[in-house]
């Protein structure tokens, strides 16, 4: 077995870590249903404090559709992360077509008030052509 691919990217001491998957058994190729999970890994390898206040992500498809997401954290919760702490959650996203990618930001802010964008890497979502079928 392969393994899966994972990205990553490193801004103002925050690594985030992406590991997508496409999830064969909740999808339905044959309805232009194509469901990836993908999982983050938030690290602080800097110094100071961050809390995670928003997120804001880029979703093409593609059949050419583009989707943005923002909002409030990540699946309701706006972690602090000390120097050397790390956070992880699970999300998904349903696309049209068997490939596409996701790509944002998710902007923190330090205990001195000061805030930045931390970029999260454009991962790809990719069906295994072998896996693109109904049961």
């Amino acid at each position: 077995m392969t393994p899966r691919p994972f990205y990553h990217r490193v801004t103002d001491g925050i690594r985030i870590t992406v590991r997508p998957s496409f999830r064969e058994a909740e999808s339905s190729p044959t309805h232009g249903q194509y469901v990836f999970a993908y999982a983050v890994r938030i690290e602080n390898i800097g110094e100071q404090p961050a809390q995670l206040l928003t997120r804001h992500w880029r979703i093409h498809d593609s059949i050419g559709e583009d989707t943005e997401v923002a909002g409030d954290g990540v699946v309701g919760a706006q972690p602090l992360i000390a120097p050397g702490r790390v956070h992880e959650y699970q999300s998904f996203c349903v696309l049209k077509s068997p490939s596409g990618h996701m790509e944002g930001v998710y902007r923190f802010v330090r205990p001195d008030g000061s805030r930045f964008d931390a970029a999260i890497p454009r991962f790809l979502l990719r069906v295994d052509p072998h896996l693109a079928h109904d049961e």
